[in-house]
């Protein structure tokens, strides 16, 4: 086909960039071999000298996140390639390929992690990674699904994302399978191991710099940026600072000023340890308005977007103002591995806190939403937060819509020593995906809720795959005597399983909380 004088240049770019994707891609590719080839699986791996059975599995294992990495990194280079022909910012923002891009950017950072320093991880670690690289692909094929008018784009993308998410569901299962052969070397299972002393106020992945600053004063910080509105601070917008922040593995610091900043923030993967500071509820606010009728993604509506791992939020409102009547409207959105969320408010309508994946923490935090309004797919803890039902389009509200799609991720909600209220009939939750997997435990809930207190999604889907369960909840709407009767319900938990779903049982957080200075329970009350 003949190229016009104008658009040389563009085809000349084009040309010269996708030579240059291929040398990137084939030198990233001889990088992970090079490393993966003589590199053992962590704990998987350390007891296999006088197992040559096992050290043949741990061999298949790696081989195969192997091949998982390097779906993704031809379906990272195609994703890529596709948003080339949606050049202007608006444009890319809407298409949901990029959504794709952004999602294959976590998962490269997670396999590569596998294959290229498997001594250095801990296998809740690899678990927790393979888990949330295959939300990651459902999230892609959700954003494709979602957006009709990149139809052409999206059908090619899909397909990719279908064939990664068969490659990583294997590498999961050769994991688990890996594991309940050899129980001895996990190091957690859910429910099985005795709980550390509950004198912990957060979970122990947290540094003990990180828990001094939890428990700091403002005036006892000293951030990297301070924000301020009026001009008195090193910048006038949150993106701003989050911008000027150099690269490192340390913790970086932004202070918000109070003040409403009404900004969208994205905390890509490679931007780690970051803390927003604010000075207290309803005095530092960020707003948003992206709704999915306005246009986005669910995926991309989010105030506030968080993946880089470590993230921490303190004292700080997250609103998304597009109302009741806009559908699915994220105010705020966390992807980030053993991340912290303390003494904020969470403030919107359907979809309001998009606990996207990997583990997650929430204390002494506010959420306010109406239907489905605490969603997602990661390993999540609520504990001593207020969660509130408010008045919407629709006369029912739904708590939860976990989002767990295969039976071996870590992943699920556990909502511990909180308050459920509402203003209109509420349900605890309802199975989003197949193995849907939500407790509510040692929490006062209101008379707004349901006597059924769960819901279906739509006819019998995951009612028997599910694995809902409650232990030991007190007020009005605690009663188990009129709940559903699914088969995967259980209305009263057993110790060893509730054990299961606490700080310590369920997102290890005995092992990085007390680091953060948040303060938590460990176990049971």
């Amino acid at each position: 086909m003949a190229t016009t004088s104008s658009s040389l240049p563009n085809y000349k770019f084009r040309i010269n960039l996708k030579f240059f994707l291929i040398l990137n891609l084939l030198y990233l590719h001889t990088l992970v071999f090079a490393h993966s080839s003589n590199s053992k699986f962590s704990k998987f791996s350390r007891h296999t000298n006088s197992d040559s059975s096992s050290s043949s599995s741990n061999e298949g294992f790696l081989g195969s996140v192997q091949r998982s990495l390097d779906n993704a990194l031809l379906a990272h280079s195609l994703a890529f390639n596709l948003t080339l022909s949606h050049r202007t910012a608006q444009t890319l923002l809407l298409d949901p390929v990029n959504d794709c891009l952004e999602l294959l950017d976590d998962t490269l950072d997670m396999l590569s992690r596998i294959v290229i320093k498997p001594k250095n991880n801990d296998n809740d670690d690899v678990h927790t990674w393979l888990s949330a690289a295959l939300t990651n692909q459902e999230t892609c094929k959700q954003s494709l699904s979602e957006k009709s008018s990149f139809n052409k784009e999206g059908t090619t993308m899909d397909s990719v994302a279908r064939d990664l998410t068969g490659l990583l569901t294997n590498s999961l299962d050769m994991f688990v399978s890996g594991m309940q052969k050899h129980p001895s070397r996990s190091s957690r299972v859910i429910g099985g191991r005795k709980l550390l002393s509950d004198d912990h106020e957060f979970p122990t992945w947290l540094s003990s710099s990180d828990r001094r600053l939890l428990e700091a004063s403002v005036e006892e910080l000293r951030p990297h940026a301070v924000v301020a509105a009026d001009g008195s601070g090193t910048h006038m917008s949150v993106a701003e600072a989050l911008a000027s922040l150099a690269g490192g593995s340390g913790r970086s610091v932004i202070r918000l000023t109070a003040g409403t900043y009404k900004e969208n923030l994205n905390i890509p993967t490679k931007q780690k340890n970051v803390m927003l500071v604010g000075d207290g509820k309803g005095k530092t606010v960020i707003v948003g308005s992206r709704s999915n009728r306005g246009g986005y993604s669910t995926y991309q509506t989010a105030t506030v977007a968080a993946m880089g791992d470590g993230f921490i939020a303190r004292d700080i409102t997250f609103v998304n103002n597009a109302g009741p009547s806009a559908e699915q409207a994220v105010a705020l959105r966390v992807g980030s591995d053993r991340s912290v969320v303390y003494r904020c408010s969470i403030d919107g309508y359907q979809d309001t806190l998009y606990t996207h994946s990997k583990r997650q923490f929430y204390r002494e935090t506010d959420i306010y939403g109406t239907v489905d309004f605490i969603f997602g797919n990661s390993a999540v803890v609520f504990q001593s937060c207020n969660i509130a039902s408010r008045k919407g389009s629709s006369e029912q509200n739904y708590v939860t819509a976990q989002g767990r799609s295969d039976p071996n991720q870590n992943t699920g909600i556990s909502i511990h020593n909180c308050r459920i209220t509402g203003s209109t009939r509420t349900y605890l939750g309802r199975p989003w995906k197949q193995y849907s997997r939500t407790v509510v435990m040692q929490s006062f809930l209101d008379g707004s809720i349901h006597s059924s207190g769960w819901s279906p999604w739509s006819g019998g889907f995951a009612l028997k795959s599910l694995f809902y369960g409650e232990f030991r909840n007190s007020g009005p709407g605690s009663s188990v005597s009129g709940r559903v009767n699914w088969p995967g319900y259980h209305p009263a938990l057993t110790l060893t399983e509730a054990q299961g779903f606490t700080v310590a049982g369920f997102i290890d957080g005995n092992s990085w909380l007390p680091s953060s200075g948040v303060a938590f329970v460990s176990g049971l009350l």
